[in-house]
C-alpha cells in the first residue's frame, strides 16, 4: 500500500497491496483503521485505480466508493473516490415506522431480490445523472458482479406493481450488511414502498441493520438514526461476519 497525501489533506492510496508486506490482511480494514486511528478528517479518500479486486476490497472494509470525472484540456479524468463518512445513518430494524397511508399500499407491490440490476442502474443514471457513477465504476461494479469469490456482491432491488417495474435500487452486499448506493421511482410513493419492503427483506433475512449512507431527511422518517465512523465500523465489521 502507498500512500500519499494531497495539498487539499486528502488521503491518496495507490493500490499495490500485493507490494506492501501486508499477507493476508485486508487493505480497506488497514486504511479504516488509520483513518480512525489518526482521526483523518476528511470523509473522503482518492485513488486512480478501477481494479476490481481493489475496489471489491474497500467496499468489504466499509467505504461507499464513489468516483468522479475531472476535465484537463478535453479529456476526463477518473478519480476513485472512497468515501467512509464520519457520521453513517443507519436503520435499526426495531425502529422501522410505516404510515398507516403506506402501509395500506404494500400488499399490491412485489419486491424482487437481485434482479434487473443492470435496467436499476441505468435507471438511477438516468434519474440523478452520472457526476458519480461514473463509466468505470460502472464497469468495476459489474466486473466485481461477475467475480468468483469476491467479497462483496453489487445487489439491486427491484419494486413491481402489476408486473411492472416501478422502482428499484442497488448497492452492495457484504455479509450480512448491505449498504445503499442509489435508487429512484417511477410512479409515487413507490420509493418509500420499496424501502419499507427492503427493510421488511432484510429483517427477514437476519440482517442487523440497512446501512443507507449519508445522512437525508427522508431515512429519518422511517426510523433511520445517525452513528459516527467508529460506532458504524464496529457495527459493520460484526454483521459482515
Amino acid at each position: 500500500m502507498i500512500l500519499d497525501l494531497t495539498e487539499s489533506g486528502h488521503l491518496f492510496v495507490s493500490a499495490s497491496g500485493k507490494e506492501s508486506g501486508m499477507g493476508n490482511s485486508s487493505l480497506g480494514d488497514e486504511l479504516i483503521d488509520r483513518i480512525l486511528h489518526y482521526h483523518y478528517d476528511k470523509e473522503f479518500i482518492l485513488s486512480c485505480s478501477f481494479e476490481a479486486d481493489f475496489v471489491a476490497d474497500l467496499m468489504h472494509a466499509g467505504f461507499l466508493v464513489m468516483s468522479m470525472g475531472v476535465e484537463n484540456q478535453g479529456k476526463t479524468n477518473y478519480i476513485l473516490m472512497p468515501k467512509h463518512h464520519t457520521i453513517r445513518t443507519v436503520l435499526l430494524f426495531d425502529k422501522l415506522r410505516i404510515s398507516k397511508s403506506v402501509r395500506r399500499l404494500l400488499p399490491h407491490y412485489e419486491l424482487r431480490a437481485d434482479t434487473d440490476y443492470e435496467k436499476i442502474v441505468a435507471s438511477c443514471v438516468d434519474t440523478h445523472g452520472s457526476d458519480w457513477l461514473t463509466p468505470p465504476l460502472l464497469c468495476c461494479l459489474q466486473e466485481i458482479r461477475e467475480m468468483e469469490n469476491a467479497p462483496v456482491r453489487p445487489y439491486s432491488f427491484a419494486l413491481y406493481k402489476n408486473n411492472k417495474l416501478v422502482a428499484g435500487e442497488f448497492g452492495i452486499l457484504c455479509g450480512r450488511v448491505y449498504t445503499s448506493y442509489s435508487g429512484y421511482y417511477a410512479e409515487n410513493s413507490c420509493g418509500t414502498v420499496q424501502m419499507i419492503l427492503c427493510a421488511q427483506y432484510l429483517q427477514k433475512k437476519g440482517f442487523p441493520f440497512w446501512d443507507l449512507g449519508m445522512p437525508l431527511d427522508y431515512k429519518y422518517r422511517l426510523g433511520a438514526q445517525d452513528i459516527n465512523s467508529v460506532e458504524f465500523i464496529s457495527l459493520f465489521r460484526a454483521g459482515r461476519a
